[in-house]
């Protein structure tokens, strides 16, 4: 009898590991899962999308059967934007929770679509509170909606999205989530915390390949919002109309997309869910850090809002040290990383999502160590002056 394959196996000759937050490295079987092509009107796709709806509102819990899970092409940003263009009413003021680009990025959206928005920025190292959302809140009647990011990557930090659903409920406010780079790894169930809509991504924590989005919200909401939305493709109300009335999405799905996502999800269920894909990426993530303290590096974040998704580490001060060089010895070593995306820093950032284990973060920091001495870098430490800024920011 063959010995059972190592489902955390090395990617295929000459592929390297993805160290970013999506798109990701993905199991063999999810590849596999894209070699068949399936016709977008035939009845064998609609009853996959019947099941990719079924199975991700499991996931959430949704017992009165109030939500729907409507699924959307395109990038997260897309989805994000279907969203908000959907059930945002036109004379809506949303309250956007910021602490890196994405929150900026859907602030930005607002405008675009002509929504009024007011913005809370807490900055790279901070993450909005609830008092902060209580005081916008009671300051400004006007305001309708709440928007939070539940993992912020562009600094790794894990926003408290229980404590801001609190507040926005208090006050009489809808909470809408971005989910994006947290679903699947980190508790988003409604039994977790409250929310109106809560939307993710084909190819962050559930493992699956890029192509689509999808966005959980209630079904009286959606029925509410129709002819809304500022834009004809990104129509969520129309979408979820034509998904519940055929079957089928309205314009081409991502067919391969669909078929690999399904795959991911029945490996994400046999790893046991969202806590145990949270508990290796959490393995994951402490294994990389530690590794990388010990070798000199630091964490733009204190522990407490580290995240089990992506770690930003600053930059080394050493006048040896540039980024372009780093990065391109670290992909000759096998691994992609992700340059950092901050104003106030320099910095990069390690993913520890995907299909890799602790094992595999190892590899990463002794490469990280091999990178540096070829570069002739003596020490990883940061600039002190960056590294006060943290230390003061956290207090």
């Amino acid at each position: 009898m063959s010995a059972a394959r190592d489902p955390f196996a090395p990617p295929a000759l000459g592929e390297p590991y993805l160290l970013t937050p999506g798109p990701l490295t993905t199991a063999r079987e999810v590849k596999q899962a894209m070699l068949r092509d399936w016709g977008s009107w035939d009845g064998d796709f609609r009853a996959l999308t019947a099941r990719l709806r079924q199975d991700l509102l499991a996931l959430i819990g949704d017992a009165d059967g109030a939500f729907t899970c409507v699924p959307m092409q395109g990038s997260g940003t897309f989805c994000v934007e279907a969203m908000l263009g959907t059930l945002v009413p036109r004379e809506g003021k949303v309250l956007v929770l910021a602490n890196g680009a994405y929150g900026k990025r859907a602030a930005e959206t607002l405008r675009r679509i002509g929504r009024g928005v007011t913005v809370i920025d807490t900055g790279d190292y901070l993450p909005p509170r609830g008092e902060d959302v209580s005081a916008a809140l009671a300051a400004d009647p006007a305001l309708t909606h709440v928007f939070a990011v539940h993992c912020e990557t562009s600094s790794g930090i894990l926003n408290p999205v229980a404590e801001i659903s609190r507040a926005a409920y208090a006050a009489g406010c809808r909470l809408l989530v971005d989910s994006m780079s947290a679903f699947g790894a980190v508790p988003a169930a409604l039994s977790d915390f409250r929310y109106d809509a809560l939307v993710s991504s084909a190819n962050k924590c559930i493992e699956g390949v890029p192509g689509f989005g999808f966005v959980f919200a209630r079904r009286s909401d959606l029925a509410a919002a129709k002819g809304r939305c500022h834009s004809l493709s990104l129509d969520l109300a129309a979408q979820w109309e034509t998904l519940e009335t055929s079957g089928q999405w309205r314009f081409t799905p991502p067919t391969h997309a669909v078929a690999a996502f399904l795959k991911a999800l029945e490996i994400h269920a046999a790893e046991g869910g969202v806590a145990g894909r949270g508990a290796r990426y959490m393995r994951n993530r402490d294994v990389l850090v530690d590794g990388m303290r010990t070798a000199g590096f630091e964490t733009l974040l204190p522990d407490r809002w580290l995240s089990p998704i992506i770690v930003t580490f600053f930059s080394p001060a050493d006048p040896a040290f540039r980024f372009p060089r780093f990065y391109e010895l670290m992909k000759q070593k096998g691994f992609i990383i992700y340059p950092g995306k901050l104003t106030q820093t320099e910095s990069f950032r390690l993913g520890c999502i995907g299909r890799m284990d602790e094992r595999v973060m190892r590899r990463v920091v002794a490469a990280a160590c091999d990178c540096l001495a070829e570069m002739g870098v003596r020490s990883a430490a940061p600039a002190p002056e960056a590294l006060a800024q943290r230390v003061a920011l956290a207090a």
